[in-house]
């Protein structure tokens, strides 16, 4: 009897995925479209960019010095570290040097507000914006010339709260980097598109990028009510959601610059942010079980020797998978030099069910070198 239940669960586990990845092509193929049918618009105000930051990450000072090469009329960057004496420090002094006709201000915040000192720092940035609209993203984010100018875009129908976007993980050399940059490509962004289409909206944003008004924040209750949460991007997204806002995905794709995590690294990084989503989405998180085709169907393959079917349904979900990372990472991504890892993906999505499964282990996860317990989205001290 167990045998003959683990068949039927896998084999319906296998059946999911496969149609997991078939929506995943559908998104795909409709935000491609979009993508291409977008027009360019003129509407180009002022925009303080904030950019909290603690140490430097990969590829930091090209990651920064891309912000000061917009091809934007009127915009100003806001620098904020909690002490004077961080490493990122002369990185910032340099740019101010090399770039002095941009207005750049770099911002002291040695208070904190809360157990998410990045929150911390962008509650002490916030005075210092001279404009309504402002731009938030993570500190190891790469972007294009034209990137404000298709960020902001969305923003001119009064309706949009908030603009977000997709991006790409650039990976260093070892194993755990290009594991984590092929989850962010064939595992994330799948799954932001599939909820935008099967949702017809999104209701959350990501640190990637986040375009608003100031007033936007007065409607949610201000960044000082993220101060605990874990995922602050998701929280700020899904609150201006809420408040009946429309959320919407910019036209361009950014860069994720990934350190050379160690496999346990990866591990941790992976698990951080399964219990993240299992706190802030419980109901969510557990549908999740029904999108790994390969490790399903390898398994109802395994546990019927000699069926046909079950191995044509395994090979069915190995080429759909490899479908829909090709399409993500040339059409979506426009990562082709990816596609040299993407003999990974079997394995990337078989740890994906371990993680999956070990996230119900516990709520403990560890952050930038710290211990945490992760409860209701919120942290606090292990």
């Amino acid at each position: 009897m167990p045998l003959l239940l683990l068949r039927a669960v896998s084999t319906a586990g296998a059946v999911f995925g496969l149609l997991y990845c078939c929506v995943c092509l559908w998104s795909a193929s409709a935000f491609h479209l979009r993508r291409q049918q977008a027009r360019r618009t003129q509407f180009a105000p002022p925009i303080s960019v904030l950019k909290p930051l603690c140490g430097i990450d990969p590829h930091g000072y090209d990651s920064l010095r891309a912000h000061c090469l917009q091809d934007y009329p009127d915009f100003e960057i806001i620098f904020g570290v909690r002490d004077r004496d961080d490493p990122v420090v002369p990185t910032i002094r340099r740019l101010m040097g090399e770039f002095p006709a941009i207005s750049m201000r770099l911002v002291v915040c040695p208070q904190t507000s809360g157990m998410n000192l990045k929150v911390s720092n962008l509650v002490q940035m916030l005075p210092m914006a001279r404009y309504e609209y402002l731009l938030i993203n993570d500190s190891d984010i790469r972007v294009q010339q034209d990137y404000l100018s298709r960020a902001i875009a969305p923003l001119k129908d009064p309706g949009v709260g908030m603009v977000t976007c997709l991006y790409r993980g650039i990976a260093a050399a070892t194993l755990g980097s290009k594991l984590e940059a092929m989850t962010i490509a064939t595992d994330f962004m799948p799954g932001v598109l599939c909820a935008t289409q099967l949702k017809g909206r999104l209701d959350f944003a990501m640190g990637s990028t986040l375009a608003f008004r100031q007033s936007t924040l007065g409607a949610i209750g201000g960044l000082e009510s993220l101060s605990d949460y874990l995922a602050d991007d998701y929280e700020l997204g899904n609150r201006a959601f809420k408040a009946g806002m429309e959320i919407k995905l910019a036209d361009c794709i950014v860069e994720h610059c990934l350190p050379d995590y160690s496999l346990s690294e990866f591990f941790e990084n992976q698990l951080r942010w399964a219990r993240t989503i299992r706190s802030a989405l419980p109901g969510g998180y557990a549908r999740l079980i029904l999108t790994f085709a390969i490790p399903w169907s390898l398994v109802a393959a395994l546990v019927t020797p000699g069926a046909t079917w079950a191995w044509i349904l395994f090979f069915t979900a190995v080429v759909l998978r490899f479908a829909v990372a090709l399409f993500f990472e040339i059409f979506i991504l426009d990562n082709r030099p990816a596609l040299r890892d993407l003999w990974l993906l079997p394995v990337r999505d078989c740890l994906a069910l371990v993680f999956w499964i070990s996230c119900y282990a516990g709520r403990t996860v560890v952050w930038r070198g710290k211990k945490f317990e992760v409860a209701n989205g919120k942290l606090r001290p292990a």
